[in-house]
């Protein structure tokens, strides 16, 4: 299912006069993935850019080699 049939398919109800919006528990799932991709989209385009500012020099851009990398990693 698309985002914009995600958000299409909400239904609204007033309880004690406040409007709420309601979802499946898929469509929900489904909305959360779409906006960590969409996290992960604008972490990498960040990446990328700080890469061509340090003209391809890893190192210069602040990246870690893998092994320094995996030090870090639980």
């Amino acid at each position: 299912m698309t985002v914009p049939e995600i958000l299409q398919s909400v239904q609204f109800i007033t309880v004690k006069g406040q409007k709420l919006a309601v979802l499946s528990g898929d469509d929900w799932d489904a909305l959360i993935q779409w906006l960590e991709t969409i996290e992960d989209l604008e972490v990498a385009q960040q990446a990328f850019k700080s890469l061509q500012a340090a003209e391809g020099d890893r190192e210069k851009a602040g990246w870690l080699k893998w092994d320094e990398a995996r030090e870090h990693l639980p």
